[in-house]
């Protein structure tokens, strides 16, 4: 895995302080990373379903021991001598019986000694190479957060989890730069990889029906010519647990969507992450 270096670090350390909030374009060249926190006895169910859904739910890592919030495995994810999963990521979502109870800055004091922690892959970790490639994406010219949509991909269940579907983040693009974006992309298995569907068909085809009202973050400004380009999105497993809904008991977290950890891996590592079993 790649060195880590203060880039990531003092980022982390700016969301711990809450003097960072929206993560897009923060540390280029650094993977970024979903959350989800639930109660041990339901790990299991959720680490099938991210086997089971790569695509949506691309496992990065998770919690070395339950209980311990400033483990993660594999080795090389996050610098565990100064890393706290209930402060590092810039704002966190709290559900109860699958419900959003609040957001807060801070789960420190609701963590108890059986949560498991899930880092899932975001889609923010591919946006450096689009920019390389002349494709930056509009919410980081128009510093908002990325547009997000419930679509109507089903996720395969897995124990307790079932009954949902796929949540994609979308960037505008000319349909001339589209194949480009596709290849770009691509290579971020971890990330989500290519997109899933794009042009206002692939809108229809997904259930979206009005581009300008998102289900999370912002609506994006289109320019002349642009359509939609979606990828699956790691919001998806707060969609799981609004469907498992009262079958979960206890506490689970999440992140604010649009506000993630930046973790010590580099697009270099994304090799050994995507042949890595967790």
């Amino acid at each position: 895995m790649g060195s880590i270096t203060t880039v990531s670090h003092e980022a982390r350390l700016l969301c711990r302080q809450n003097r960072l909030t929206n993560t897009a374009g923060v540390a280029p060249g650094y993977l970024q990373a979903n959350l989800l926190i639930l109660p041990g006895e339901y790990a299991s169910d959720f680490h099938n379903l991210c086997l089971r859904n790569p695509v949506a739910c691309p496992l990065l890592g998770m919690s070395s021991t339950p209980g311990n919030p400033r483990t993660v495995k594999p080795a090389g994810c996050i610098d565990s001598a100064d890393f706290d999963v209930c402060t590092d990521f810039p704002k966190y979502r709290v559900y109860k019986g699958g419900k959003y109870q609040e957001s807060r800055t801070e789960i420190a004091s609701l963590w108890t000694e059986t949560h498991v922690a899930f880092l899932i892959g975001c889609s923010y970790s591919f946006e450096d190479a689009l920019t390389a490639a002349g494709l930056p994406p509009r919410h980081q010219r128009t510093k908002s957060v990325v547009a997000m949509y419930r679509s109507n991909i089903p996720i395969l269940p897995a124990g307790i989890f079932t009954g949902a579907h796929c949540i994609v983040s979308m960037r505008p693009y000319r349909l001339d730069q589209i194949d480009r974006v596709r290849e770009v992309t691509r290579p971020y298995l971890s990330t989500h990889g290519e997109p899933v569907a794009w042009g206002w068909d692939g809108a229809k085809q997904l259930g979206i029906a009005d581009i300008t009202k998102p289900d999370f973050g912002e609506p994006q400004i289109f320019e002349n010519d642009e359509v939609p380009v979606f990828w699956a999105c790691g919001v998806t497993p707060q969609i799981a647990v609004e469907a498992a809904g009262e079958n979960i008991e206890g506490l689970v977290f999440a992140h604010e969507p649009g506000h993630m950890l930046v973790t010590d891996w580099t697009a270099a590592d994304l090799e050994n992450l995507q042949s890595s079993s967790i």
